[in-house]
């Protein structure tokens, strides 16, 4: 989702009087709660008219009854419940709402942080909440995704990345914003803004080795470079908890998906938007289905089918260690 319409109002003090955050990407909700308690109140009137509550600690009563209070030192008070998927949501309970979000009282700002799961679209009260303010819905980025979401949040914050660096990162740290937000903020600390964030970068940085990783892999089984992919195998083996095997077969197997879908394309011009990558990396697609053609791609994707199987333990003679399950790996996709 693109929250930026939402912090930019925000920022231009347009609010709104209630705010239902919701769903399983707490990064967004955070960012969305943060740029509220930053932006409405300065700390003086923070005192006065902010006030924080946590769902397991505090009762629908408590909240409604503080929300209609007005502000004493400003324009607005705002009302914060953080961890609102604690509440008692009861019919009683929701009941009492509903009726303050009816009559809103137009100088308060109520915000409910629901995390970890979606708030229950079938209630009537989640209708309420979309008429009376705003209601979003906090999806997981897609892996696919993580990536442009992080060139999008670099170039917003005045800084140029790779996109071999944006991969890189993606590749290594997964759909956890919070934690990919955190590493980007402290590599721009590091890189000066006038410079393009690279590789080089990010291993100094994020501790991400440049040459021995999951997108490198992928790129020398594209390549055909038996070398190169044994390099980085034995590389993993040495450093297992930073290459988990798991990790390893599922990003490997997105990435044959991704061939397999190049050979089905019947429009190869507009291959970069549906495969999902950055026009830069089309040629090593291009390459890789050169190399890969559809039956081996199939192939391909059924020995990681077995990999996984293996790495889980079925299938597979209790003393084979999970290094030999990945050499094997490599053999059986480079080898007819």
């Amino acid at each position: 989702m693109n929250i930026n319409p939402i912090l930019s109002d925000i920022k231009n003090r347009s609010f709104k009087p209630v705010y239902l955050l919701q769903g399983e990407e707490s990064y967004f909700i955070d960012t969305i709660a943060d740029a509220l308690e930053s932006t409405v109140l300065n700390e003086a009137q923070k005192g006065f008219d902010q006030s924080i509550f946590y769902g397991k600690d505090i009762d629908m009563s408590t909240i409604v009854n503080a929300a209609k209070r007005y502000p004493m030192m400003s324009d607005y008070q705002v009302i914060m419940v953080k961890e609102a998927q604690d509440l008692k949501w009861k019919s009683d309970t929701e009941e009492l709402l509903m009726k303050y979000l009816e009559h809103l009282t137009p100088t308060t700002i109520l915000v409910f942080c629901y995390k970890h799961g979606k708030f229950d679209k079938r209630k009537k009260i989640y209708k309420v909440f979309e008429k009376a303010g705003l209601v979003i819905d906090a999806a997981k980025l897609y892996d696919d995704k993580v990536a442009p979401w992080i060139a999008a949040y670099i170039k917003d914050a005045g800084w140029q990345i790779h996109p071999q660096a944006t991969v890189l990162i993606a590749d290594y740290l997964g759909n956890d914003l919070a934690k990919v937000s955190n590493e980007l903020d402290k590599l721009m600390l590091n890189v000066p803004k006038n410079q393009e964030i690279n590789g080089d970068d990010v291993e100094r940085n994020i501790g991400i080795s440049k040459d021995y990783n999951v997108f490198e892999l992928n790129t020398a089984l594209a390549k055909r470079n038996v070398l190169k992919a044994y390099q980085i195998v034995d590389y993993f083996v040495a450093n297992p908890k930073n290459n988990p095997l798991v990790m390893v077969i599922g990003q490997v197997a997105t990435y044959f998906t991704k061939i397999l879908k190049y050979h089905y394309l019947i429009d190869k011009s507009a291959a970069a938007k549906e495969l999902g990558v950055h026009p830069f990396f089309l040629k090593e697609y291009e390459l890789a289905a050169r190399n890969y053609n559809r039956r081996k791609t199939f192939d391909v994707l059924n020995v990681l089918k077995e990999t996984d199987l293996k790495s889980k333990g079925v299938n597979v003679p209790s003393n084979f260690h999970s290094e030999e399950i990945l050499k094997e790996m490599i053999y059986k996709i480079l080898n007819p």
